[in-house]
């Protein structure tokens, strides 16, 4: 199949854009080729004219919450000023109310709306702490039906008690043996932590036997709040990433989230071993948690890319907030620009393709054919030397217009092909009535 007819922003650094008519070549889920239409229209056995779209990489949401789907437009009955009243009163109300069926619905919803704004590759981070044997399993069948890659783990935690906690680590340590020995490239499993506040030392020492040598890292909220550093340095007298180094838990197979309150030692530790860092701007916001020194990370060699934390699921509108929360927080407007790229452009394609064994986040040959091409047609030029400009200032996810996954359309014409959402929104609707009678 040829995806062609339009310019291509391939976020190649050795063939970055193409002006005009361009066009990318597939073979099964792999590309062949990119470049001018014209040199590849011979090589083709189906052509797919995009008639003037911007045709680019499946993007990556390096870190959400699936499970969070019903509260959107939902009430909280209990005082949310502060986080962790947010976290007591909104969250963790929620996530003890979620069925196996839930976690199927949730699924969908989140899969179906990245889909909707290019996403084609999810690290989800699922807590229901009253159905958590099988949880993974039932997100999973959902990734397979709907047809786009997905991180899957379980948000382990103290506060549900002894029983629960066990379960989470089991469901965890079980789905990682399942699927990250799979040469399927569209499944993988972490080990997932809620944050280090919320688990005692001797729970993640517990976490770290029961994980062993099973393959795949841990995926954990990391001084997200001010609390969770607080915590740390009274119950242990040194910070959060000292204690997961000591603990042995950095490195390239593990991805911390927020990381607003961690000090340049913590910053050190992350870059020396290698780890992987999330970004979630409208949410750190949102939740007036602070703001993550993402310049300074990014300047320090950390490997950060960008993630939403559920807040949407439009990742071109989180690279526009990350460019100006880094210029305001800064008070600088020449920081930003190219450290929000690095981040959705540079980190994220580098975490997605070694998580999922192949190329991922950049279109070229070899690498996965997850491609989106988007309703866009700018008033400028547009070339290599322009295209950064326009994707943070001129793009979002509503110019979506067809997103396919390992050569597979998901989307068409802004139409879902691998849902029935009719179906599935209203059983979500009804669902949602009935868990926001205990909210």
């Amino acid at each position: 199949m040829l995806i062609a007819g339009g310019p291509v922003l391939t976020n190649d650094p050795d063939n970055p854009f193409i002006v005009g008519d361009g066009g990318v070549l597939i073979d099964d889920d792999v590309i062949v080729a990119v470049g001018p239409t014209a040199e590849l229209k011979p090589q083709a056995s189906e052509v797919h004219d995009v008639e003037g779209k911007l045709i680019m990489p499946g993007l990556i949401n390096a870190h959400t919450h699936a499970y969070s789907a019903y509260a959107r437009g939902g009430p909280v009955s209990l005082p949310t000023r502060n986080f962790q009243e947010t976290l007591e009163n909104l969250w963790w109300r929620l996530d003890r109310l979620l069925t196996l069926e839930d976690v199927k619905l949730n699924a969908e919803f989140t899969f179906k709306e990245g889909i909707r704004n290019g996403v084609t590759t999810f690290f989800d981070h699922h807590s229901s702490p009253n159905a958590v044997t099988g949880s993974l399993e039932a997100e999973a069948k959902v990734v397979r039906d709907m047809g786009v890659r997905a991180s899957l783990c379980f948000e382990t935690s103290d506060r549900d008690g002894t029983e629960i906690f066990a379960e989470q680590v089991a469901e965890n340590v079980d789905f990682m043996k399942s699927v990250n020995t799979d040469p399927d490239a569209y499944l993988r499993g972490m080990f997932g932590l809620h944050a280090a506040f919320t688990l005692s030392q001797a729970s993640l020492e517990k976490c770290i036997e029961a994980k062993g040598s099973v393959p795949g890292g841990w995926h954990v909220h990391t001084a997200e709040g001010p609390g969770d550093e607080v915590d740390s340095y009274r119950k242990y007298g040194r910070p959060i990433v000292q204690r997961f180094e000591e603990l042995g838990m950095l490195g390239d197979d593990s991805l911390f989230i927020h990381l607003v309150h961690v000090n340049n030692r913590e910053m050190e530790l992350l870059q020396t071993s290698g780890s992987w860092a999330v970004h979630n701007p409208y949410s750190n916001m949102g939740n007036a948690v602070g703001t993550a020194r993402v310049a300074e990370l990014l300047k320090r060699g950390v490997k950060m890319g960008l993630g939403t934390d559920a807040y949407t699921s439009d990742m071109l509108a989180s690279l526009g907030l990350a460019k100006v929360l880094m210029s305001s927080s800064l008070e600088d407007p020449t920081v930003g620009f190219m450290e929000s790229v690095k981040l959705l452009f540079g980190t994220n394609p580098d975490l997605a393709s070694h998580f999922f064994g192949g190329g991922l986040g950049r279109l070229k040959a070899g690498n996965f054919a997850d491609v989106i091409t988007l309703d866009y047609h700018p008033h400028t030029p547009f070339n290599a030397n322009s295209m950064w400009g326009h994707v943070i200032f001129g793009l979002n996810g509503s110019l979506v217009n067809d997103t396919m996954c390992g050569g597979t359309w998901l989307m068409r014409d802004r139409e879902l092909l691998t849902l029935d959402e009719a179906r599935s929104d209203a059983r979500s609707a009804e669902r949602a009535v009935e868990i926001w009678k205990h909210m």
